[in-house]
C-alpha cells in the first residue's frame, strides 16, 4: 500500500514506465545480473595527494548543488608522534556484484548494465524514499534536496560508452584512481598508473571500510601499511576429549 502511494507522486509518463522498470529490478534481485565483463575502480591510497579533483570533476560533470557527492576523498590520520600516518581513501559507488540498493527501489530506477556491470539510476523514476540511500553499507546513493531524488555515480556511463574514462579519472593529476576490469585489477595484471605491477598487491578492503562480503563491491586499493586490514586469527582448536580409560 505505501509503495503504491509513493508511486502515485510520480508523473504519467514515468508512472507508465514502472511496470517494466520493476519487472527489471525484480530479475535482477532474484537473478542477479552476471555481466559480461565487471568494471571496477583501483585506487591508490599511498600516492594520493587529497586535492580532490576528481570530487570536483564529478560535481561538475553531474550538475550537482552543494551538498550531494558522488565522489568522497577521505583523510585518514593517526598515531602519536614520532609514529605518526596521513593518507586518503576514495570512493564513490562501487557498482556492487550484489547492490543492496537495487532490491530496496521500490520503482526499480536503479538497475545493473549486462554489459559492464554498471549499477546505472534512471532518476526521474526515483521518488526520494531513500530506502538504497540506507541500504548501501558504502554511502554510494546521495540524496539531492533541490529535486527530492536520490542520485549516484553511474561511472560516467556515456564517457565509457564513447571509449573515455570518467571525469574523476581522467580528472587526477597523480593519476592514482583507475577503472579496468575488476578481475584483472584483483589480480594485479591490468596495466594502470594506479600501481606498479609485479610489486603492488591490490586489497579489497582497507580499514574502516564494510565488509565487502556485503555486496561484493568492484574496487580495490593500493593500501596504506596503516590501513591494511589483518586477517582474522584463526580459531583456537578445541581441545582434544580426554581418553575414555579401557574397561578392565
Amino acid at each position: 500500500m505505501a509503495e503504491k502511494q509513493v508511486i502515485n507522486k510520480l508523473g504519467v509518463d514515468a508512472k507508465a514506465r514502472v511496470k517494466y522498470a520493476q519487472e527489471t529490478r525484480d530479475a535482477t534481485t532474484y537473478n542477479p545480473v552476471k555481466p559480461a565483463q565487471q568494471f571496477g575502480f583501483i585506487h591508490n591510497n599511498m600516492d594520493c595527494i587529497g586535492c580532490r579533483a576528481c570530487e570536483i570533476a564529478c560535481k561538475d560533470k553531474n550538475g550537482l548543488p552543494p551538498g550531494p557527492r558522488f565522489r568522497r576523498v577521505m583523510y585518514i590520520e593517526g598515531g602519536s608522534f614520532p609514529d605518526v600516518f596521513a593518507y586518503k581513501v576514495n570512493m564513490s559507488c562501487n557498482h556492487c556484484a550484489e547492490p543492496a540498493c537495487l532490491p530496496s527501489c521500490p520503482t526499480g530506477a536503479i538497475w545493473k548494465r549486462a554489459d559492464n556491470g554498471v549499477v546505472d539510476i534512471d532518476s526521474t523514476l526515483c521518488i526520494g524514499c531513500r530506502r538504497c540511500e540506507a541500504t548501501c553499507p558504502f554511502g554510494a546513493p546521495q540524496y539531492d534536496p533541490t529535486d527530492n531524488t536520490v542520485k549516484k555515480c553511474n561511472l560516467c556511463i556515456d564517457e565509457l560508452e564513447a571509449g573515455r574514462k570518467p571525469y574523476c579519472v581522467s580528472a587526477c593529476m597523480m593519476r592514482v584512481l583507475d577503472i579496468g576490469p575488476i578481475d584483472q585489477l584483483r589480480a594485479g595484471t591490468y596495466d594502470t598508473k594506479a600501481m606498479v605491477k609485479g610489486q603492488d598487491v591490490p586489497v579489497r578492503q582497507v580499514q574502516h571500510m564494510a565488509n565487502p562480503e556485503l555486496t561484493n563491491p568492484s574496487i580495490v586499493f593500493i593500501a596504506h601499511p596503516k590501513g591494511k586490514v589483518e586477517a582474522p586469527a584463526p580459531a583456537p582448536a578445541a581441545p582434544a576429549a580426554p581418553a575414555s580409560k579401557a574397561s578392565s
